[in-house]
């Protein structure tokens, strides 16, 4: 089994507006607006597959005027997390539109990756990245749910209660414990 990546979005998905105005004539302007979710990543974790990197050619960290390679590494990470999240918006919908409002979006399948998705009571949306093989982790990310997150952070007095701004999970405890967790079920799915 492998897991690349684990996001967790906030669970405020806001709708920011635009508002153009509009003249027409000898009339007042018309405001129209327009509404688009917007949500932060709050957690995302990478498992590199080490074989992965070994392959891949080493070169400078600044070159030709490059951007360095945190940052790279920072803006690339963000900018999955928007796809991702639209990816998920956008298949939301389009589940509850065939569907109807009971239906569910439990996972999304390609040629090369899977991705699970687990939406919280309050709206908190977790999503896991596995290759094609992995079957249902709903009962997983479930559990990463309740018994890391609310542990860790929900009950954290030093964690915030919101994470305006995408100020994210800092805490070493879910941290840890999440990685305990894939690590565990690797090996258990390994031996099956």
């Amino acid at each position: 089994m492998s897991v690349y990546s684990f996001f967790i979005f906030d669970r405020h998905s806001e709708l920011a507006a635009q508002t153009p105005h509009v003249t027409f004539g000898r009339h007042p302007r018309l405001t129209i607006i327009s509404t688009y979710p917007k949500a932060e990543c709050i957690y995302s974790k990478r498992w590199v597959d080490k074989h992965a990197l070994s392959s891949r050619p080493k070169s400078s960290a600044l070159g030709h005027g490059d951007v360095p390679a945190s940052t790279k590494k920072a803006m690339k990470d963000r900018d999955d997390a928007k796809l991702i999240f639209g990816t998920l918006f956008s298949l939301r919908r389009m589940v509850r539109q065939l569907g109807g409002e009971e239906d569910a979006f439990l996972s999304y399948r390609t040629g090369e990756y899977k991705l699970h998705y687990f939406e919280t009571p309050t709206q908190l949306k977790f999503v896991l990245l596995t290759d094609t093989r992995v079957g249902n982790m709903r009962t997983v990310l479930y559990q990463i749910w309740a018994t890391l997150y609310v542990e860790y952070v929900v009950k954290s007095p030093l964690s915030p209660i919101e994470h305006p701004d995408g100020i994210g999970v800092a805490n070493e405890l879910f941290e840890g414990g999440l990685e305990r967790f894939i690590k565990e079920k690797k090996k258990k799915k390994e031996e099956e």
